[in-house]
């Protein structure tokens, strides 16, 4: 673990608990027009306004793919494992492949809140990526008045650093955010997940 010569993540489902993070595809476009749409998610992303079908059909079949392919990360849909309605949305970006660093994200579908979805999400991509991908550090940022994504990474077992200035920026303009990472010399206790490499 934690010497790659590759700077591509494969195509990879992961399962833990009753979450599965898949990648993409057509059928979630309208579930990714609505929670993109969603005023919290747009209050904190800046997404595209309006997000329309168009902009989710590009997002769902080339862009969340592209990428992954590109070395930046990998991003996945998250679902339910029983009934494979999307949840949300998370990702790794700014993987950084010589220092074994990425950044993690994520946003959960208004329907689909208050559930822990973002909580298990964050745990099985740390678990995973520190884990049996042998990274040694993963970030994850969230604007200073966003108190729900802080508390998402506190419950995560993130640590907190501090205060970024001026590091982000939403539709409203700049923002400082709170810096949050995860080591595996932290000693939190992930959870098992089970990976699965998708091939061609």
């Amino acid at each position: 673990m934690g010497t790659w010569t590759e700077d591509v993540f494969a195509e990879t489902e992961l399962v833990s608990g009753n979450l599965r993070l898949r990648a993409f595809d057509a059928g979630d476009v309208e579930d990714v027009r609505l929670g993109c749409s969603d005023e919290e998610t747009q209050r904190w992303l800046p997404l595209p306004r309006p997000y329309d079908a168009e902009v989710a059909r590009s997002w769902c079949t080339d862009l969340s793919h592209h990428l992954r392919t590109s070395g930046e990360g990998i991003q996945w849909a998250i679902t339910d494992r029983e009934t494979g309605r999307l949840l949300g949305a998370t990702g790794l970006n700014r993987t950084d492949w010589r220092g074994l660093v990425s950044e993690v994200g994520y946003w959960v579908a208004p329907w689909a809140r208050r559930r822990g979805v973002a909580v298990g999400a964050t745990r099985a991509v740390a678990g995973w990526l520190l884990g049996e991908r042998g990274f040694e550090r993963l970030e994850l940022q969230a604007a200073t008045g966003n108190h729900a994504s802080q508390a998402v990474a506190e419950r995560a077992g993130f640590v907190r650093e501090g205060v970024l200035r001026n590091a982000g920026h939403v539709h409203e303009g700049r923002v400082d955010t709170v810096l949050y990472s995860l080591i595996p010399s932290d000693g939190v206790v992930l959870p098992k997940v089970e990976a699965r490499t998708i091939t061609d």
